[in-house]
């Protein structure tokens, strides 16, 4: 059997900022609100779905990106002075990208405290 991870549910003080600023990153749209959710389809087999109904407790998002996917989220980067992006654990939000074992790798804090982590090789 595959297991594909298809949908999660993101914890967000304003359901409706939080998918624009993800969605905005990746260079994709929000879907229309379905119940409490406010969706981004992130591929054609994972959503992710922002709930504002809670508390928000930070959490890690890793994504694998090939190298355009990765550019492309760089340069709109760059692009946002307020948004702290970096190398992560060792540099912090440095604004800088992290080199390891032939592939590059980099953080983005969202307004909600969330870690976007994309990196183009598996470490």
């Amino acid at each position: 059997m595959t297991i594909v991870l298809n949908h999660t549910i993101v914890p967000a003080v304003d359901r409706v900022a939080a998918a624009t600023f993800f969605a905005d990153l990746l260079g994709v749209s929000v879907g229309e609100p379905a119940g409490p959710f406010v969706p981004v389809r992130v591929n054609a087999d994972l959503t992710f779905d922002f709930d504002d109904r809670g508390a928000v407790e930070p959490g890690h998002f890793g994504f694998l990106v090939d190298d355009d996917t990765f550019d492309a989220v760089l340069r709109r980067l760059e692009c946002l002075p307020d948004v702290p992006y970096g190398s992560g654990p060792t540099g912090g939000w440095d604004r800088a990208v992290d080199r390891f074992d032939g592939g590059r790798g980099v953080y983005v804090r969202s307004p909600e405290g969330h870690s976007y982590e994309f990196f183009t090789v598996v470490p």
